[in-house]
């Protein structure tokens, strides 16, 4: 298994935004392989720009991969979406990942005047001309097609979605569980062999996983009800789909993961995010890896 760090575009804990170049260089350090963020348009707090946060750390990640874990072609434009790709793919000398997905926020789509019942054929029609323009000799082109990784929560439909248009799944952690990634594992196998494909070629990956390592059970839920009320989510079944709680627990979630096929997981620290970086990278990666 291997491991990305999630950038981390809102102030959640209160504490003021954190650095990107120190988080970076401690993500790096902690031995995380890729550098990812992802959209909102409109949120419960302030966002930074995904592709914007991205682009000012291609030089401090020096070798990891950058990812969007994801982007939303219909919010932003697909062409649009694709010049910005391709400029991170030829900056980071072709250590791009484009992860898209339709969103789930109606409010983002308000704010950019599209019909938020409208997201999924537009978004089929999104990615297909994502491909098109990723390919025109104007962008420029990278030197390398530039994998294009679908995001789903693991419906049929979802994942035949997957199949069809992208490069590799990203399952949203706190949408899933191990069980629910081997069902849609099984589920998207089959649809990638009906299409011709090869499921072993086909990455899996987990996005959006919440991280705050503590042996303190109190700490552990006083960040799990913060998180709880930001997401609008309940935070016992939440407990179940991030890695709030002492490192052993962690690591043995992941590890149910990784078993159940999934290749990668971006994490994002709830709070004190660099600190929380280092200490997954000691009590963690070091088991997973």
């Amino acid at each position: 298994m291997r491991f990305g760090a999630h950038l981390p575009l809102i102030d959640a804990d209160g504490s003021g935004h954190v650095p990107l170049a120190g988080y970076v260089d401690a993500a790096r350090e902690a031995g995380f392989d890729a550098i990812s963020a992802n959209d909102h348009l409109v949120f419960q707090r302030p966002w930074l720009d995904g592709i914007v946060a991205l682009s000012t750390v291609v030089e401090r990640s020096v070798d990891l991969t950058l990812a969007t874990t994801v982007a939303l072609p219909v919010v932003r434009g697909p062409v649009a979406l694709a010049k910005a790709a391709a400029a991170l793919d030829l900056l980071s000398g072709g250590r791009f990942v484009l992860g898209v997905g339709p969103g789930s926020s109606a409010a983002d789509y308000e704010a950019a005047g599209v019909s938020f019942e409208e997201r999924w054929p537009r978004f089929d029609a999104s990615v297909r001309v994502l491909r098109s323009v990723l390919t025109d000799d104007a962008v420029p082109p990278p030197d390398r097609p530039i994998p294009i990784w679908v995001g789903s929560w693991g419906s049929a439909a979802g994942l035949r979605r997957v199949a069809h248009l992208g490069d590799g799944w990203l399952a949203s952690a706190y949408n899933t569980t191990p069980g629910q990634i081997t069902a849609g594992r099984d589920l998207l196998h089959r649809a990638l062999k009906a299409a011709g494909r090869d499921p072993h070629a086909f990455p899996t990956a987990l996005a959006t996983t919440w991280t705050y390592l503590t042996d303190d059970g109190a700490e552990a839920r006083t960040h799990l009800d913060a998180l709880a009320r930001m997401l609008g989510r309940d935070p016992v079944t939440l407990a179940d789909q991030v890695l709030i709680g002492p490192a052993e627990e962690c690591a043995a979630k992941l590890a149910r993961y990784a078993d159940a096929g999934v290749g990668q997981v971006f994490v994002w620290p709830v709070a004190d995010p660099i600190t929380q970086l280092r200490r997954f990278g000691t009590s963690v990666i070091p088991h997973l890896s």
